[in-house]
């Protein structure tokens, strides 16, 4: 598959079957998250992959919505801000940026593994802190459902055309 259609075949996924997921899967996910890059490589982001029944239960109160119910794995996404690079000109923190570019990472890499995923930004941080049990320095940024896509059809994209997008 060439990386054109592997980006097309890449979409939210909000319908999952509660088989497990092949821990062989899951580590060359992984992989491709370490390898992202990131501003001066500082690498300041961490990630919990919680497939455990009770955590994953505990979990979920972060982010309530019928649809998770199902959910097999969710990767819990973080950025330590001491440890991300920070533009000498304007003190930008690239943290979020950096992170952004590895949980792409992540769904491309799932999509490829044939697992359907979806990042998900709104939810209850503090609860997700707590229930992780996360040092104060660390942000939760994003949660990433993953599993195997229980839908037949994947949705056409609905996206800018280039002339929109491109000066």
């Amino acid at each position: 598959m060439d990386f054109l259609d592997l980006v097309k075949l890449r979409h939210s996924v909000r319908s999952y079957d509660e088989r497990p997921i092949e821990s062989s899967k899951l580590n060359y996910i992984m992989e491709c998250v370490r390898l992202a890059p990131s501003a001066v490589n500082y690498q300041p982001w961490l990630f919990t992959v919680v497939g455990d029944k009770e955590k994953l239960s505990t979990l979920k109160g972060a982010y309530q919505r019928s649809w998770i119910t199902n959910v097999p794995c969710i990767v819990v996404a973080c950025v330590d801000h001491t440890k991300s690079w920070h533009r000498p000109s304007d003190n930008k923190d690239h943290a979020d940026i950096d992170a952004a570019i590895a949980i792409e990472h992540l769904c491309l890499a799932a999509a490829e593994q044939g697992l359907g995923s979806c990042w998900i930004c709104n939810f209850d941080t503090e609860y997700c802190k707590k229930a992780m049990a996360l040092p104060d320095h660390v942000e939760p940024i994003a949660l990433i459902t993953l599993g195997y896509a229980n839908e037949t059809n994947i949705p056409e994209k609905k996206r800018k055309p280039l002339n929109e997008i491109l000066f």
